[in-house]
């Protein structure tokens, strides 16, 4: 994906890539993913998907949809966080209806790694805000 503006530092920064994340009915784990993920992001949301991917069987989904740019530090976390949930036998969805992530995750090899979807999941609805 290409950024649409440029960056002179961190201070513009648009903020955190994820917020809190929400766990439904039945143990899945909902957590969206905003603005940019990228090597400033990296850090702190791989340390968040550490702690929701710390348990057996973790059900993580990851709403991709409002992300509009990931770089390879970011592909790297969604790739850790995709290896530690099949370490402890659990499932990691992505949501994205992106043709520029789509393509990302095409042209890097992994689109057929992950499990991606265009929608949340039926009985998640509701609870990040507007599917």
């Amino acid at each position: 994906m290409s950024k649409n503006h440029t960056r002179s530092g961190a201070a513009e920064q648009a903020g955190p890539a994820a917020v809190t994340a929400h766990r439904a009915p039945g143990g899945t784990t909902l957590l969206p993913l905003h603005r940019e993920i990228d090597l400033l992001a990296a850090p702190a949301l791989s340390e968040q998907l550490d702690a929701l991917t710390g348990h057996p069987h973790p059900d993580l989904v990851l709403d991709l949809r409002p992300v509009d740019f990931i770089d390879c530090a970011g592909l790297g976390v969604l790739c850790r966080a995709r290896n530690r949930v099949l370490a402890r036998r659990g499932r990691l969805r992505l949501i994205t209806e992106s043709a520029g992530l789509l393509r990302t995750l095409r042209v890097t090899g992994l689109r057929d790694v992950f499990e991606v979807h265009p929608r949340l999941p039926g009985h998640l609805l509701g609870t990040s805000g507007p599917p």
